[in-house]
């Protein structure tokens, strides 16, 4: 390690770490050495009790992991939250989001992704995939808050040409903006929002310019019984048939994708991820939940996910991980799958994986971008500690996140919030709220008819 002080030690905690073989593992009584954004070394905190550093955090009684990844999530939708309750999901788009959305401006999307990025530190949330409108204004938010972010402009055909354009134009104008922090993807909707051909001109536009795609697809099984009476193929080999599945592909949900899609996924020639988030899957009363074990058996890994909190409520991934395990264990009638440490990886590694960012975040090891949580385990609801990736995915809550850091900056400590301005935003979204949710007008930015 260099002589000269790090940027930042995190001392005296647990660290979940992988082994050679990705598998979870905890080193007790250790140190995270930070320099430049990057983790140096994670070492024993006797080793680094004597090191300079500008800035030093003690962390008794906390574990330290990589920071949470929301693989897929519509973060300025947290100006809905609880506007389109208990529907189904026909009548959620139709009669209330859809209409709504047609009066967003920018000045609402600022707020509400500034709303969400706090949110989620305050959850432990160092990354998030936002697929949504008004894409360059998340990006300011995200510059000046801190966070890591994965960013796609949503597009529809109904937009006509200009809307795959714009598509186009924020990825290739905010990629690798941040200081790196901020990656881009094209962001078409999904395939019963964008015709076949559109699809094919994205999966084009990807290669020709080295973009990843993020859309939502076979989000449920009626979904994919409407794509089979319609036109003879499931969403799935829609997304193949386009040339979609030969990109780096992250698809939303995935609920109904089945056997016969199996095959195709496997055999893609992209890095092809799914993104779960089983709240709102319970909340539309969707018959079945995402294929976790098939989809791990065949290569493609399964990142966690809240979507927008008009339909989960919450941009919660600490909830995500727990209810990922408990439905996977209920769905396969096998309580030996999913395991905490299962949980953890899908959590961590898995969903970096999913948002193209494996090679960078997901591990605390040398060389990985600095992006850290602190959870404090000293509360009533996680003692005894008997197995600490239970207690982690089961017991412990994403209020027990203490202090969350990325690219070696820390973002929230002791759990107060250092970059976002919480009341100021929450009082100006207040004053616009009546404007934004008004549906007198009569018009919806789509149709929902799968």
């Amino acid at each position: 390690m260099s002589a000269s002080p790090a940027d930042l030690i995190v001392t005296g905690c647990t660290v979940l770490v992988h082994d050679g073989d990705e598998r979870i593992a905890f080193r007790e009584d250790a140190a995270i050495v930070v320099r430049e954004g990057v983790i140096e070394a994670v070492t024993t905190a006797a080793a680094a009790a004597d090191l300079p550093a500008t800035e030093r955090i003690e962390a008794r009684g906390q574990v330290a992991m990589p920071g949470l990844v929301n693989c897929h999530t519509h973060a300025p939708m947290v100006a809905l939250r609880g506007l389109a309750e208990d529907l189904p999901t026909e009548e959620w788009f139709n009669d209330v989001v859809w209409p709504v959305e047609s009066n967003l401006t920018g000045k609402d999307v600022e707020l509400g992704a500034r709303l969400a990025c706090a949110e989620m530190i305050r959850g432990g949330v160092t990354c998030f995939a936002d697929h949504y409108f008004h894409m360059d204004v998340v990006a300011d938010v995200v510059t000046e808050c801190g966070m890591r972010a994965h960013l796609g402009e949503a597009c529809f055909s109904s937009q006509g040409p200009r809307g795959r354009e714009r598509s186009l134009e924020f990825a290739l104008g905010h990629r690798g903006a941040a200081g790196g922090r901020i990656t881009t993807a094209l962001a078409p909707h999904a395939p019963y929002t964008v015709t076949d051909a559109d699809l094919t001109a994205t999966a084009e536009l990807a290669r020709a310019h080295g973009l990843p795609v993020h859309l939502h697809a076979a989000e449920n099984r009626d979904q994919t019984d409407t794509s089979l009476a319609r036109h003879g193929v499931t969403p799935v080999e829609v997304l193949d048939r386009t040339g979609l599945l030969d990109t780096d592909l992250l698809v939303a949900h995935g609920t109904g994708i089945i056997e016969r899609d199996l095959p195709l996924l496997a055999r893609t020639r992209g890095r092809t991820a799914v993104a779960t988030a089983p709240r709102g899957y319970l909340k539309f009363a969707w018959p079945g939940t995402t294929p976790v074990r098939a989809l791990r058996a065949i290569g493609v890994p399964v990142g966690l996910a809240t979507d927008g909190a008009a339909s989960n409520n919450s941009l919660d991934v600490w909830e995500s991980m727990a209810l990922t395990s408990l439905i996977q264990k209920s769905t396969e009638g096998d309580p030996r799958w999913l395991t905490s440490r299962q949980a953890l990886h899908h959590a961590t590694l898995q969903s970096a994986r999913a948002v193209g960012l494996g090679g960078s975040i997901g591990t605390l090891a040398p060389g990985r971008r600095a992006d850290i949580i602190l959870v404090d385990l000293t509360g009533p609801h996680t003692r005894p500690v008997h197995d600490l990736a239970a207690t982690l995915v089961h017991s412990a809550r994403s209020a027990d996140v203490r202090t969350t850091v990325v690219d070696g900056r820390v973002l929230m400590r002791d759990r107060e919030l250092l970059t976002l301005d919480v009341p100021a935003v929450v009082g100006e979204l207040d004053r616009r709220l009546p404007a934004l949710i008004d549906r007198s007008h009569g018009r919806r930015i789509q149709e929902y008819d799968t």
